[in-house]
């Protein structure tokens, strides 16, 4: 069960969004969350184990269950369990680490309060050793990591603060012919390193929920965004379906506009979804991959007699950008992962990266409009790696435009052309703005 005050900052903790939280029947302690009466030993347990895991958030004064009618809120002397809890993070953990703490007073007028414990795995000093054991935090309940989960935990790359929870996807390689020329435009590739659940460690991929995952792709914003760049100039579509190699821990679903040529489709998208192989409780992650692939310009200059030229205008990406990250953090996308890899919806993670590898350089495939080299700059990008900027909701609409506007303006740049920003500004403009500036 998902909650919102997983995700919140530390602000938004009021009594009233905890009271709200516990009043809800169906909440119960998860992977992420967990609830404590008052301090215990077993309280330090829940934080070192959240720590070694996917993090999460510790309620201490809430009840775990209580008998109908009764308040599972009942607080407690903030200062005392401070004292406690600070206390044994330095005696009982190895190296000694403390999370994050903050206070919320009860609105009863009895002194009492609930002490929110937000543990991020990304700061903590994996492996956290309690008792001269790892923790590690299982579906509502802690455990022991075995030797391989330990080993696994001391290699970490440590690379948090730039990409959280391991978020690094692999840049893709455009295709080539047998001469080694390239066969597409370009390819745009993002994706997102989901943890895995105790079911998802040895069961196959089940054939309902990748059903699923594909009519939450469909149901996207993705295949309108690809249809936008084809200006109508494809006999058609088909659906993402399970296409190519699948397996039984790897699913893979395609969707194509017009018919397949020699090199390959006008415009595709390809979403993979891959499962460590073998057996890995609480370890690996499910790796899933969105690429969109596009041969527009070449399939143009390829019709003979009737050839033209085709070139991408700006707000065509703009728009395949945005249903890109759209289609990631689309809820039913979300869900449907969260159902794959058997793990809360909080712990499906925004995409933090974006590659685009082209076969042309960058400069030579954007429709001109207001775009001008730099002179004497024969640089000639082929794409780039792109950051996400980690202050930034991808779920809110305006903020993932506000991304994707930035990210183009470092195409451009790294294109070795002038005139992106002012392009990108007059995309966005309304109306109102449009006739404004032109008086």
């Amino acid at each position: 069960m998902v909650t919102p005050l997983f995700a919140a900052s530390m602000a938004d903790l009021t009594i009233e969004r905890i009271r709200a939280l516990a009043a809800r029947p169906d909440q119960v302690e998860s992977q992420t969350l967990e609830f404590k009466r008052e301090y215990s030993s077993s309280l330090l347990k829940s934080i070192a184990a959240m720590a070694n895991t996917y993090g999460g958030m510790i309620l201490v004064g809430v009840n775990d269950r209580v008998a109908d009618g009764e308040d599972r809120v009942v607080g407690v002397d903030a200062q005392s369990a401070l004292d406690q809890i600070v206390s044994g993070c330095y005696e009982k953990f190895d190296p000694p680490w403390e999370p994050k703490f903050l206070t919320v007073p009860l609105d009863d007028g009895s002194g009492r309060s609930v002490i929110v414990i937000k543990i991020d795995p990304n700061t903590a000093p994996r492996p956290l050793l309690m008792d001269m054991k790892a923790p590690i935090r299982l579906s509502g309940r802690n455990a022991s990591a075995d030797r391989d989960r330990l080993l696994a935990l001391a290699r970490e790359d440590r690379l948090a603060e730039a990409v959280p929870m391991g978020q690094h996807v692999m840049s893709p390689q455009i295709p080539q012919d047998n001469d080694g020329s390239p066969t597409a435009d370009f390819i745009f590739r993002t994706g997102i390193n989901v943890p895995i659940g105790e079911a998802a460690a040895w069961r196959p991929l089940s054939e309902r929920t990748v059903a699923t995952l594909a009519k939450a792709l469909n149901d996207s914003p993705l295949p309108r965004a690809l249809l936008g760049i084809c200006h109508g100039a494809v006999d058609g579509f088909h659906h993402f379906r399970r296409a190519g190699h699948n397996r039984s821990r790897r699913a893979r679903l395609a969707w194509h506009a017009g018919s397949k040529e020699p090199a390959g489709f006008p415009v595709e998208a390809v979403v993979t979804v891959a499962l460590p192989d073998g057996y890995a409780a609480n370890q690996g992650v499910a790796q899933v991959q969105i690429d969109v692939i596009s041969r527009l310009h070449r399939f143009a200059a390829a019709l003979g007699a009737h050839k033209f030229d085709y070139f991408y205008p700006v707000p065509d990406l703009c728009g395949l950008l945005e249903g890109i990250l759209g289609t990631v953090v689309a809820p039913s996308v979300v869900a449907a992962l969260a159902d794959l890899a058997d793990v809360e919806e909080v712990l499906v993670a925004q995409p933090q990266q974006l590659h685009l590898v082209t076969g042309d350089a960058v400069a030579a495939l954007l429709h001109p409009d207001g775009l001008a080299p730099v002179p004497e700059d024969s640089s000639g990008s082929h794409g780039g790696i792109f950051m996400a900027n980690p202050a930034l909701n991808l779920r809110v609409e305006s903020e993932r435009r506000e991304q994707v506007d930035n990210w183009m303006r470092q195409l451009g740049l790294d294109a070795g052309l002038t005139g992106m920003e002012a392009l990108i500004d007059r995309i966005r403009a309304t109306p109102s703005d449009r006739a404004t500036s032109a008086r």
